[in-house]
């Protein structure tokens, strides 16, 4: 497991000099799970993409000491594996082709996939119970297949950071939780350090171990889903009417639901 540390990363995307993120600075501890939360255009993406290097960014990040910026794309790509909101994926390709892509960083220019690489990819699919689909076709695999086929090929690349940018955006809500029990499963068998953007608040609340919510890229609210969904905050942020209920298990876990009501807050 690896630690991620942010150091006053900003993210401009125009030549008027107007930040997507404002000077975001962060340590994400190593098997974490953190939450990004925030309107369209808060800036999630934008922090998500600084991370994996497509698109650049100033500041400093850094995993284990290591600074992101003083290495290639492949050596990025070992310590870090991201997953788009609308990842291309063709649909004349195979399972096994699509997942050996991720092996990308260790395989030479003008070399092929070792014995090793397919091993790899063979023990992420039956990990993912992917293995009955190997030789399918991308294009003959439904919305929920494909979505657990992208997450493998992100696991080949065998990366300790995993960013996620809306991974259940195009789900239903089956699909949805079966998406992210399985992000789940995969940081503590595979000791993983986790950073997904999330639009679903709920599903934000239950499965991350910490919310950061933006808001024009600057971070309005940290901490416990508690702490951060607050009816008053969600009203300020997102314009809507909410309540926020906290339900606790057996076990002691604090739940928290929110509940979208008729009507606007006042402007």
């Amino acid at each position: 497991m690896s630690t991620l540390t942010l150091e006053d990363v900003v993210v401009r995307y125009n030549k008027r000099g107007v930040s997507a993120l404002a000077g975001y600075s962060d340590v994400i501890l190593p098997g974490e799970w953190l939450g990004l939360i925030g309107p369209n255009g808060a800036g999630k993406s934008s922090l998500l993409k600084a991370i994996a290097g497509l698109v650049r960014s100033d500041g400093c990040l850094a995993v284990d000491g290591v600074v992101l910026g003083d290495l290639n794309d492949r050596s990025r790509a070992a310590l870090v594996a991201y997953v788009a909101q609308d990842p291309l994926i063709p649909n004349d390709m195979t399972t096994r082709e699509y997942v050996l892509l991720g092996r990308t960083p260790y395989i030479g220019y003008f070399g092929s996939p070792t014995r090793a690489d397919h091993r790899v990819v063979d023990d992420v699919l039956e990990r993912l119970r992917l293995g009955g689909f190997a030789n399918r076709l991308l294009g003959e695999l439904s919305g929920g297949e494909r979505q657990r086929i992208v997450l493998a090929r992100a696991l080949a690349q065998q990366a300790p950071i995993l960013l996620l940018d809306e991974p259940t955006s195009a789900l239903d809500i089956g699909h949805q939780q079966q998406a992210l029990e399985l992000v789940a499963e995969l940081r503590r068998t595979e000791e993983i350090t986790v950073i997904s953007a999330l639009h679903d608040l709920t599903l934000a609340g239950t499965y991350t171990d910490r919310l950061v919510m933006l808001h024009h890229g600057d971070v309005v609210a940290s901490g416990d889903a508690a702490d951060v969904l607050t009816a008053d905050r969600l009203g300020q942020i997102y314009n809507v009417c909410v309540t926020v209920e906290v339900d606790v298990d057996e076990l002691g876990n604090r739940q928290v639901v929110v509940v979208p009501r008729r009507g606007f807050p006042a402007p």
